[in-house]
């Protein structure tokens, strides 16, 4: 049976897991978890969410604890600036009095024993320490792979990291500290993993992430004059992460999602609309890519033809003509298999990557969507932006930063171009691309825009209706000798001035639906067409996903 996910009753925000025996293969352990908000140490059945809280007359030396270790019948964990640990009788499960094993100077946020060494990480001083098991001496420091709260486990050979902020696990050489491989987990806020041993050697152990947050949900108050009220609660759970590395590609998948998404124009013609004739109406579909499938793709409404255009598949629907009072329906609905995927590539991996081919040159360095790349703002903005930097994936990332801080997210009433956007200091996902559309292309990086729709994140709503409340765009930059890497354009701009987590640079989470790479999303040509036509005077958009299930990359 396929892991799933665990929903302890009782418990708020897990934040410290474990498996009771961390060699232990599956079937034969259970899971230890912290509770920092209630101060419980718990034991939670995998297969039937029982919770059974063990140490219930000493919740108060637990209030705050976050990571949690067990090695040898011994419980560690953080608390503030302080590392413990304790004894546990897995026979009768009584756990002793904590005992103080190390003090940092900043607060530890997470903590991993395997045999003479215990990892605790920190995420003010930016590194994981490495202490004696015995003696409790420094041994070293290993820098932090992100730049949130992280907590660990450890196996013979690895490292595993979550990181809060990053939404991403990574897995460390033990050693090292080298990064092997990172994956974007499914949901927002991780907070504590614990590993599986696989039955098979060689296999990759089974993930399981904590997660810890608040949602918002409609209360019912009855003696209110208004009786739906909005507010919060904590929600806490545990889920599998789906894991395949592709070293030879430098990329890993993780959890993924089959979905249907269905995107429909509504035929609604203002007034004082022409009559248009010999209409050519095109809407770009889903793409093929290594993170996402299109399994299946029929018409809504009115048929079509299927076309590529520079390599993108579009949908082609045509008229004799439309009239101001014609109805319809115009649109396809597509059934999409969609995955996490997080690029490794590093600087020293493409410091010999060769010029820029000449046809790439011309189409995706040139000013082709009003990005005022000619303005005196720009042009001082893409020097100032990577000043010596020759590092191609140095400089996109600096890019990328530089825009972040200069900039905060706002819906704005109308897309202005990116010199008009820069000065004002507050963008939207759009402006943020053309900005950096603007500076990559100036500074001689190829890119693109990418994007439409994002699937709304609520993969424990499944075969119900959702509509995202706004459209997403972001970008992907060229490599030569590589190819195409994607970048999110504004959702990484979370932290005032920095350090900006980078989970969707070189990566997407498996809500991102790619449609129309590099060409306009949707076109209509007439005879008769209107200098100032928009197609928001002929129609309007209904865009619906549906979650089906859940799926392993495996």
């Amino acid at each position: 049976m396929s892991p799933s996910t665990i929903r302890p009753i009782g418990v708020y925000v897990l934040s410290g897991l474990s498996f009771s025996d961390p060699l232990a293969s599956a079937g034969s352990s259970y899971l230890l978890a912290i509770d920092t908000l209630r101060g419980y140490l718990v034991k939670i059945d995998p297969q039937s969410d029982n919770t059974i809280i063990l140490n219930p007359d000493a919740v108060t030396e637990w209030i705050g604890a976050t990571g949690l270790a067990l090695w040898q019948n011994t419980i560690w964990f953080t608390r503030e600036e302080s590392v413990f640990y304790c004894d546990f009788n897995p026979e009768t499960l009584e756990v002793s009095a904590p005992i103080a094993f190390t003090k940092l100077v900043y607060p530890a946020n997470g903590v991993a024993v395997w045999e003479s060494q215990v990892y605790v990480s920190c995420q003010k001083s930016g590194y994981i320490h490495v202490f004696d098991r015995q003696s409790g001496q420094s041994v070293e420091k290993l820098a932090q792979p992100g730049v949130g709260l992280e907590n660990m486990a450890a196996t013979a050979a690895s490292l595993w990291v979550c990181d809060r902020t990053e939404q991403t696990v990574y897995c460390l050489d033990r050693t090292t500290g080298k990064l092997r491989f990172s994956a974007l987990a499914p949901f927002a806020s991780p907070t504590a993993i614990a590993l599986q041993p696989a039955a098979e050697e060689g296999v990759l152990p089974t993930c399981y992430i904590a997660y810890a947050d608040e949602e918002p949900y409609i209360r019912d108050d009855p003696n209110a004059d208004s009786p739906y009220q909005l507010t919060f609660r904590d929600r806490t759970f545990i889920h599998p992460l789906y894991i395949q590395p592709n070293p030879d590609e430098h990329y890993t998948l993780s959890n993924g999602y089959r979905i249907e998404l269905s995107y429909v124009e509504e035929l609604l013609p203002l007034e004082d609309m022409p009559t248009l004739t010999n209409v050519e109406w095109r809407i770009a579909l889903p793409a093929d890519t290594v993170r996402q499938k299109v399994c299946k793709i029929e018409p809504i409404g009115h048929p079509f033809t299927e076309e590529i255009q520079d390599g993108q598949r579009v949908a082609v629907y045509k008229f004799d003509q439309l009239t101001p009072s014609q109805a319809g329906l115009v649109g396809w609905k597509a059934t999409l298999e969609m995955y996490g995927i997080k690029y490794s590539f590093t600087p020293e991996d493409v410091a010999q990557a060769p010029p820029l081919p000449e046809d790439f040159q011309q189409r995706y360095l040139i000013d082709d969507d009003e990005l005022a790349m000619e303005s005196e703002t720009i042009q001082r903005a893409a020097k100032e932006a990577v000043g010596t930097e020759t590092n191609i994936l140095r400089k996109a990332l600096r890019i990328r930063n530089y825009v972040y801080d200069r900039l905060s997210y706002g819906i704005q009433p109308k897309i202005d171009t990116p010199d008009v956007a820069l000065d004002r200091g507050t963008a939207s996902c759009g402006e943020y691309v053309g900005i950096l559309l603007a500076l990559f292309r100036l500074n001689g990086i190829a890119c693109r825009t990418i994007g439409r729709y994002k699937c709304p994140q609520k993969p424990e709503l499944r075969n119900l209706p959702l509509e995202p409340d706004f459209n997403h765009v972001w970008l992907e930059f060229y490599i030569p000798g590589i190819g195409w890497l994607p970048m999110e354009s504004n959702v990484d701009d979370v932290i005032d001035r920095g350090p900006y987590p980078t989970r969707f640079f070189m990566g997407l989470a498996w809500y991102h639906t790619e449609l129309g790479k590099g060409i306009p999303f949707t076109k209509l040509k007439a005879d008769n067409r209107p200098e100032k036509f928009s197609l928001g005077n002929l129609a309007i958009n209904h865009i619906r996903f549906t979650i089906l299930e859940e799926l392993s990359p495996q």
